[in-house]
């Protein structure tokens, strides 16, 4: 049976460690904000297991009160920081609220009723609150994406409930014997060093899921363009490459915009290039308007852009590039003063059998049609369709739309 002391010295130290873990990821990555809590919770939690430890050198009401209430105090801040990982707003009037109800209780089971069980149950649950509460956000997805670290601290956080249960349970009916202030039976003692080595994973969890944030992120920047926030080649080769797979299992089509500043060199010699890159902003956010959901934007290079349309016939994907090219043509008609006008040309051509899994074929059917949108007279879209009409007929400006062989 291990003495009360025993067992907080251990408490204190375990904690100690971890906030100056937390500490240094903080300091680190000063923008990650979850940290900081965490930071905060342990060390609240040694602070509170370090004034519990007083019990035997003064009258044990304050330390078993202030302690009790300090670390559960402490068990709320490290769930906080999990609703801050997520990018949940807190509620300090909670956790505030429910500390200081639950340390009432301890009081009142120590001051007017001495009830060494029924303390223990009013922890186990103050500490458990705060689990529950937080056990949907690490059992569902961020982005899509699942997060390991997050499915560990689930676990442990089960695992936790299910030990303050038994140890609860075990205090009311007396199983393992009595229980003091200042000595618990070996059932108990257990229980707590269960409690602190979970306390130990669940931190180890929660560094797991900020290096996986920190992993997605950098995968992320690897994929957009640093410019615009759109994807880069790198992502739309990718997506191309899993939409020509998806076609060639499914034989449903999808299709493809390029899509080309007109006059952009232009635009550079004359602004600059701080306003040549403002046009090319300025270009992705009017484009975003107009483009669907799982639709995927991506900047090529230069004044160059792609657009891949999935589940989109050559028909679908030429209306989108009506209403590109028409929100472009508004905004340079409603351009005044030192404005720039930005004028485009599309290129439009949807996937078939012949493309197969090249997604590099596909890319040049498009630009075949980018030029002859260019070829007459720009500020137009042309679509590319390699089986020329039977009966051709001439195609005015105001049709906006070129299909040539």
């Amino acid at each position: 049976m291990l003495s009360v002391p025993t067992l907080w010295t251990v408490i204190v130290i375990n904690f100690l460690a971890l906030g100056l873990v937390w500490a240094y990821v903080a300091r680190a990555y000063p923008k990650f904000e979850a940290a900081r809590y965490w930071t905060a919770a342990a060390v609240l939690a040694a602070a509170g297991a370090a004034i519990s430890m007083l019990r035997d050198v003064m009258d044990p009401r304050f330390p078993l009160i202030g302690g009790g209430g300090v670390m559960i105090f402490s068990s709320w801040l490290a769930c906080m920081g999990v609703a801050r990982f997520y990018h949940r707003p807190v509620s300090w009037a909670a956790a505030i609220t429910n500390s200081l109800f639950c340390t009432a209780g301890l009081a009142f089971f120590l001051v007017v009723a001495d009830n060494m069980p029924m303390r223990v149950v009013i922890y186990s649950l103050a500490q458990s609150t705060p689990i529950v509460l937080t056990l949907p956000l690490l059992l569902g997805q961020q982005n899509g994406r699942e997060n390991p670290g997050a499915r560990l601290a689930a676990i442990v956080g089960f695992l936790l409930l299910s030990i303050h249960a038994v140890r609860s349970g075990a205090a009311l009916f007396g199983y393992g014997g009595a229980i003091t202030a200042i000595n618990f039976n070996g059932l108990q003692s257990l229980m707590i060093l269960l409690l602190v080595f979970l306390a130990m994973g669940w931190n180890f969890a929660c560094l797991l899921m900020a290096i996986e944030r920190l992993r997605n992120e950098v995968a992320d920047l690897a994929l957009l363009d640093d410019l615009t926030g759109v994807a880069n080649r790198r992502h739309l080769l990718q997506r191309l490459t899993e939409e020509c797979a998806r076609s060639e299992r499914s034989g449903a089509p999808f299709s493809l915009l390029v899509i080309d500043l007109d006059g952009f060199k232009a635009i550079n010699d004359t602004h600059g290039h701080a306003a040549g890159d403002a046009c090319l902003k300025h270009f992705t956010l009017m484009a975003q308007t107009r483009l669907r959901p799982g639709d995927m934007l991506a900047r090529t290079g230069g004044d160059e852009f792609c657009v891949v349309l999935p589940s989109s016939s050559l028909r679908e994907a030429a209306a989108i590039a009506r209403r590109v090219l028409e929100v472009c043509r508004q905004d340079a008609e409603a351009c005044t003063g030192s404005e720039i006008p930005i004028a485009i040309s599309i290129g439009v051509a949807q996937w078939d059998r012949g493309i197969g899994a090249f997604p590099d074929r596909l890319m040049a059917n498009a630009d075949h049609a980018l030029y002859a949108a260019k070829k007459n007279g720009k500020n137009d879209f042309a679509v590319y369709d390699p089986v020329p009409p039977l009966s051709p007929e001439p195609i005015g400006r105001d049709q906006s739309q070129r299909t040539f062989a």
